[in-house]
């Protein structure tokens, strides 16, 4: 991919949801959630803090995700769906 995010923004990919309930029922794609968990393909370089020091990121590509049900903005690159969102946007790291 050809894209690097700027400042404390990453770009992350959905990982697709449950297909069914845990009773076993199917879910059709129509009414299905997004997913809130994503995989980090790529990080800025991170932020400044009022000194001008260059805070790192606390996340890494590869890393899994949770982020908010809302968050980041949805963009296409390469004909890949990817959000891209602020780290104060990541609720945490999974696993």
């Amino acid at each position: 991919m050809a894209f690097r995010p700027l400042h404390d923004r990453v770009v992350v990919k959905r990982l697709e949801g449950e297909e069914k309930t845990k009773g076993g029922i199917i879910i059709p794609d129509s009414a299905k959630e997004k997913p809130q968990e994503g995989k980090i393909v790529s990080v800025g370089p991170g932020a400044r803090d009022e000194a001008g020091k260059l805070v790192p990121l606390d996340v890494k590509a590869g890393d899994r995700v949770l982020f908010g049900k809302w968050s980041g903005t949805e963009v296409k690159i390469d004909g890949e769906d990817l959000l891209i969102m602020k780290e104060s946007d990541i609720l945490g790291v999974v696993g």
